[in-house]
């Protein structure tokens, strides 16, 4: 063995040293990270990036990571259940993609009172963080721990055509994820079609949708600009929820000097993310834009109608998960009342 490897175990195990479970010798770590993001998504280099970074820092380079980025383990569907199966050791989970499992988790997708990434993820990270109301009520009984969270802007809407006003919308089909975003546009007079991010650009290629709901953010990494005429600003169409998760019993496995590495590079990883996806929006409008999009501002009784239809979406949904026997309005509130103290 190396000097230098011999050094660097000696200093994790004086981190690992910690508690009476942890072994009197430290051991290598290496995690699978999986996630369906193309190579080099913000997403990736806002939040996956930094909480793999940290936890190397954190340890000595003790605990390494494999990554496996663009659905190399499984399609983004699949990514709960390869963080519950042990496939993965951690895996990017967006709460839409998992709904029949994580229903409550997309308290953060409602188009609510928020307009920046941070505004959103603060308040949801309240409520996901082991021990909050999201972890208890559903993560935990799922198996999985959430390390790290974004929540992305207000979507807007990108149309494959040229339209001027909501009335347009009527009949269209839009592509859509999560029960909120569906509710929306449903108001609206759309055919919702969910399906996947990676499975936008052929969908919009194609003709399968007519628009999509979307970040902006999100444009230049999927390559869609080309295959759109028009989109919205200044609108809430809703929004995404990320997670980054690994299984509880995974976590517990771990010496409790990992775990402490973990769990704070996660929590800087948040904080890094949504600054970063809130710092980029200017550009990446821009971006857009110089692709031959057109912005398009709704008239002043579109938008009033808009706000109009999506001020019941909350309460609707939460109305439903109570009928199904899941807390919605107890996790609604909740978020609710975390916007209302981060804001």
């Amino acid at each position: 063995m190396t000097k230098t490897k011999t050094i660097r175990r000696g200093l994790l195990a004086a981190l690992l040293l910690t508690t009476t479970t942890a072994p009197l010798a430290a051991q290598d770590v290496t995690l699978r990270l999986a996630d369906s993001l193309p190579v080099g998504h913000y997403m990736t280099t806002g939040v996956g990036q930094p909480l793999m970074d940290g936890t190397v820092e954190a340890t000595d380079g003790a605990v390494a990571f494999q990554h496996f980025p663009a659905q190399q383990l499984g399609k983004a569907k699949d990514m709960l259940s390869l963080v519950q199966s042990g496939v993965a050791d951690i895996a990017y989970v967006g709460a839409s993609y998992s709904a029949d499992k994580l229903p409550l988790s997309s308290v953060a997708e409602l188009p609510e009172a928020f307009t920046t990434s941070c505004q959103g993820t603060l308040a949801f990270w309240e409520l996901a963080k082991p021990g909050g109301a999201l972890d208890q009520a559903e993560l935990a009984p799922e198996g999985v721990r959430a390390l790290a969270v974004l929540v992305l802007p207000p979507y807007q809407l990108f149309s494959a055509k040229a339209f001027t006003g909501l009335d347009e919308i009527a009949g269209w089909k839009v592509r859509v994820t999560g029960a909120p975003k569906i509710a929306g546009i449903q108001k609206l007079g759309g055919v919702p079609v969910s399906i996947s991010s990676p499975e936008t650009r052929e969908a919009l290629s194609r003709g399968t949708v007519d628009a999509i709901a979307f970040p902006i953010g999100s444009i230049k990494p999927y390559d869609l600009a080309p295959h759109i005429a028009t989109a919205t600003q200044g609108t809430n169409f809703g929004s995404f929820v990320a997670t980054w998760m690994i299984s509880q019993e995974k976590y517990d496995s771990l010496p409790e000097g990992v775990q402490q590495a973990l769990t704070e590079a996660g929590e800087a990883a948040t904080k890094n993310g949504c600054e970063a996806t809130d710092a980029a929006a200017s550009a990446d409008k821009d971006f857009v834009a110089d692709q031959g999009v057109d912005f398009v501002d709704l008239p002043a009784e579109d938008m009033a109608k808009l706000e109009d239809l999506m001020a019941d979406v909350g309460d609707e949904w939460a109305a439903d998960l109570d009928a199904r026997g899941k807390p919605g309005t107890e996790i609604l509130q909740a978020f609710r009342a975390a916007l209302r103290d981060d804001m």
